[in-house]
């Protein structure tokens, strides 16, 4: 059930990227967002993870900023690999990056402290 949850708030940050940021759109409907979603999560997970630790330095260095970037980077792969989504620039995908994360990560905690209750 958690996993579902979670699918849910990064569709639903998607949608909010998608809406906030100029350059970034997702063609279909709301199965087009969980489709990014998933797809953005796996591609963060394997690939992003190990990016992560290659450039543990500059993470280090940028006290944790360079992470926005690698995330742009795997959400640009995403709509390289996807066609419901498509980035115009990496600006979009830095912004949206930032939005994505910056919602997923309100609401997964919104919805850890409501299951604690």
């Amino acid at each position: 059930m958690k996993l579902l949850i979670r699918w849910a708030a990064s569709a639903l940050a998607v949608w909010a990227a998608t809406a906030l940021v100029p350059g970034i759109n997702v063609h279909g409907g709301a199965w087009s967002y969980f489709w990014v979603a998933l797809l953005f999560s796996v591609i963060n997970t394997t690939i992003g993870s190990m990016l992560k630790l290659l450039t543990l330095p500059a993470v280090l260095l940028s006290m944790g900023l360079f992470i926005v970037v690698i995330n742009a980077a795997m959400l640009e792969l995403t709509a390289r690999w996807s066609s419901a989504l498509t980035i115009n620039n990496f600006w979009s995908a830095l912004f949206a990056a930032l939005i994505i994360s910056l919602v997923s990560g309100l609401l997964n905690s919104t919805v850890k402290r409501v299951g604690k209750n």
